[in-house]
């Protein structure tokens, strides 16, 4: 090589290398922060989940790396509780638990699985990951979501309606009668982002989001007892600032002690919490542009 095309090169690398190294730099997939708003290691969040009794790790349902972090945890957190720790989902309902368990024992295949429960879009995906570790694991996976025909019933034709349910159907549900407080966290926002305003639609709207969180609280109980960690998987509303189901597991066990991830993304394209972020105990942001699934 002559010298001419040696500073040739010179020129293009001195060029080029910054400009590689600013892209690089920025191209960070997600980022854990504190209640106070600090960032936080993976392996630091891990070891301080372990002193809760349940975790409610929010989800964006179409988030990848949501999904990818929710199957993270809980290897680690399994490699630290062991058979004490018990897996339980949004994405899977009350009246499926017997399909669910019979795959979890071997004694059904997964075509038929898929062909016999009602599963998300997503399902192959997002959860059948998390569903084949505790199954290689042999771990319990709690199906703590109440059909949704019950909750579309809900919104239909009001809480009430529930009342008139033969009891066969009821054992798929919280018990009843359910307490709708208008004011849990989370509730009033919904209202004001779908109607603006308090009216009946809206009240039954809400009304089918907390049977839902009512629910899956009483699951998540059913299946929790001293010693053990529930690691439960749901979207981010159904725990956010402290409502939905973390409200109804606290109505229920005020000493429970419970951590909620709640996961937010970062309009500016990296992963910096937003100024109006209401954290929880732990919070995961990712890009705006991170890849999504559907």
């Amino acid at each position: 090589m002559n010298s001419e095309s040696r500073n040739f090169l010179l020129v293009f690398l001195l060029l080029t290398f910054p400009l590689s190294f600013v892209f690089s730099q920025n191209a960070t997939a997600y980022q854990f922060y504190t209640k106070k708003g600090k960032k936080v290691k993976f392996e630091r969040m891990v070891n301080q989940l372990l002193k809760y009794d349940v975790v409610l790790f929010g989800e964006n349902h179409d988030n990848s790396i949501n999904h990818w972090l929710e199957l993270q945890l809980t290897k680690a957190l399994y490699s630290k509780k062991g058979k004490d720790l018990i897996l339980g989902a949004e994405m899977f309902e009350r009246d499926n638990q017997s399909q669910l368990n019979a795959f979890l024992a071997g004694e059904l295949k997964e075509k038929d699985l898929k062909d016999s429960i009602r599963l998300w879009n997503n399902y192959t995906t997002d959860y059948h990951p998390l569903i084949d570790f505790a199954k290689t694991h042999h771990l319990k996976f709690i199906a703590t979501n109440i059909p949704r025909k019950y909750a579309s019933q809900v919104y239909k034709e009001g809480l009430k309606s529930l009342d008139f349910l033969p009891a066969n159907e009821k054992k798929w549900m919280m018990k009843l009668p359910v307490i709708v407080d208008m004011e849990t966290p989370g509730y009033t926002e919904m209202l004001e982002m779908m109607f603006g305003h308090v009216e009946e639609g809206g009240i039954n709207f809400v009304a089918a989001q907390a049977v839902k969180d009512a629910t899956m609280a009483e699951s998540i109980l059913d299946y929790w007892s001293q010693g053990k960690l529930f690691l439960h998987y749901n979207g981010n509303y159904h725990s956010k600032e402290f409502g939905g189901i973390y409200w109804y597991l606290k109505k229920q066990n005020p000493h429970l002690k419970i951590a909620v991830i709640s996961v937010f993304e970062s309009e500016e394209n990296s992963v910096s919490l937003p100024k109006d972020a209401k954290l929880t105990e732990f919070n995961l942001v990712t890009p705006s542009d991170m890849t999504k699934t559907y």
